[in-house]
């Protein structure tokens, strides 16, 4: 197939927003295709805000990171104390990377009072501006401040992540997030601080890797050991762009939107002081020390000694709460103020357009990021961070630590996921699949993620299932 071909000159048929709730259908060209892989890197990349870096990284004036999406790489440094600014990382002479970054990182970071080319000796302040270029007077006059400044890249801040965008007419960060970021911000997540991270070289497309992590509808065919602890049926919600899943319950009589989120009782039928307890020790177990903490952890293990037998689960996961807050105060954490409401809106976990996943807590969250690796429609860099609140001065010192998609590396949860995710990625390639059939109440975010997917690359448009 002449992919190029169909990008250019196919009319783009798509559904609304409001048609997700039906069942639908997608292609899978925008899994497999060299030729759409390519075409991402002007169509999406270079027209979407995208997470690059957590504020923390780059706390000093002076202290840079890059980060590589596609062919394109972008130094982001603080120039002044309340002022990030980010520049394409090359130099304005003959082409050269100012920051080197060789194959086996995931960026580089450090810190720079100016940025001097490796190949010519060109000089450029933290503000962009091209302050030596040697043997200046050959040029006769021509190399005027806009032909050698550093070319810009809009970015800015949200939650603590530091978001880039290529297009310098793109809408705001705040007017890109939408309801997303009014949900979340009373989460106070810029609070929070790495725990670890991780990343990994891994053989699928990345919106194969992260559609992994936009439902809990796989759990019971994936992490089915996870039954025995908890209920999983969820529900999925579209939010402009973005969109959010949470668990939920099949009768409408019994819907209760404040245990949509991770915060919740375990098993239903068991005592929920147990339950609740195996509920969380079974995620931070399994999902490699996150998902939830230590504290809400051992706080939940108590249960059974602080209240009665008979407590029903809420009452029991108020307790449980309170309790958590407490030991959490006692050692210098401080939550932040989220009412049920707002918790039971937020739900379990969202998914950013087009490559972030963050599933919160209180005082904690789970992220994923996935982006292309090179041209290659077969591969990805997959990367997934804890992050935390802390007592101040106690924050670990952390750095992505490549780590092979092992079970002993990530976790049991989590090296089931990538199982997942190769095999996938070599069913696509079947003759015999006939298109995906995605849920359409649990995994809507999933559709809206194609559905706007579709809208920026200009084919792959969801079709109406008759």
């Amino acid at each position: 197939m002449n992919y190029q071909v169909k990008l250019d000159a196919v009319e783009q048929t798509n559904v609304g927003i409001d048609e997700l709730t039906e069942p639908l259908t997608f292609p899978v060209e925008a899994y497999l295709s060299p030729d759409y892989a390519k075409a991402e890197g002007d169509r999406l990349w270079a027209k979407v805000w995208q997470h690059a870096a957590r504020v923390e990284e780059i706390p000093e004036v002076g202290d840079f990171v890059t980060y590589e999406i596609g062919r394109d790489s972008i130094i982001i440094i603080r120039t002044a104390p309340d002022k990030l600014k980010a520049f394409h990382n090359v130099c304005s002479h003959r082409a050269r990377q100012l920051i080197d970054t060789p194959p086996g990182t995931n960026g580089v970071s450090g810190h720079r009072k100016l940025f001097v080319c490796g190949f010519h000796a060109w000089r450029y302040d933290i503000d962009g501006n091209c302050t030596y270029k040697h043997d200046e007077f050959d040029w006769k006059g021509a190399l005027t401040d806009e032909r050698t400044h550093l070319q810009e890249v809009r970015v800015d801040t949200w939650g603590g992540w530091v978001f880039i965008n290529m297009d310098l007419n793109a809408v705001s960060l705040r007017e890109y997030l939408d309801e997303a970021a009014d949900i979340l911000d009373p989460f106070q997540m810029e609070k929070m601080r790495y725990k670890w991270r991780q990343w990994v070289i891994f053989d699928c497309n990345w919106k194969t890797a992260i559609e992994a992590f936009m439902e809990p509808y796989h759990v019971t065919g994936t992490h089915s050991q996870m039954l025995a602890n908890g209920d999983y049926y969820a529900y999925s919600a579209a939010y402009g762009m973005h969109g959010v899943s949470g668990f939920d319950v099949k009768s409408e009589e019994n819907k209760a939107k404040s245990a949509s989120s991770v915060m919740r009782a375990g098993k239903s039928g068991k005592d929920p002081r147990v339950s609740t307890y195996e509920l969380q020790k079974e995620i931070y177990d399994t999902v490699n020390n996150a998902s939830t903490t230590l504290t809400l952890v051992n706080a939940a293990k108590r249960l059974v000694d602080e209240l009665p037998e008979g407590t029903p689960a809420p009452d029991v996961i108020k307790h449980w709460l309170k309790r958590a807050r407490e030991d959490d105060a006692a050692r210098g954490v401080e939550w932040p103020d989220i009412t049920p409401e707002q918790q039971g809106k937020a739900g379990l976990a969202w998914s950013v357009f087009p490559n972030m996943s963050i599933l919160q807590g209180i005082t904690f969250a789970l992220c994923y990021r996935a982006r292309p690796y090179g041209d290659d429609p077969n591969k990805c860099i997959f990367e997934s961070y804890a992050i935390e609140r802390f007592p101040e001065g106690e924050e670990p010192k952390t750095e992505w630590v490549y780590a092979e998609a092992t079970r002993d590396k990530w976790g049991l949860v989590l090296s089931q996921d990538f199982s997942n995710m190769a095999a996938v990625q070599r069913g696509m390639h079947s003759r015999a699949f006939r298109g995906t059939l995605p849920n359409p109440h649990q995994e809507r975010k999933v559709t809206n993620f194609h559905r706007n997917l579709a809208d920026y690359m200009g084919t792959g448009g969801l079709r109406l299932l008759k």
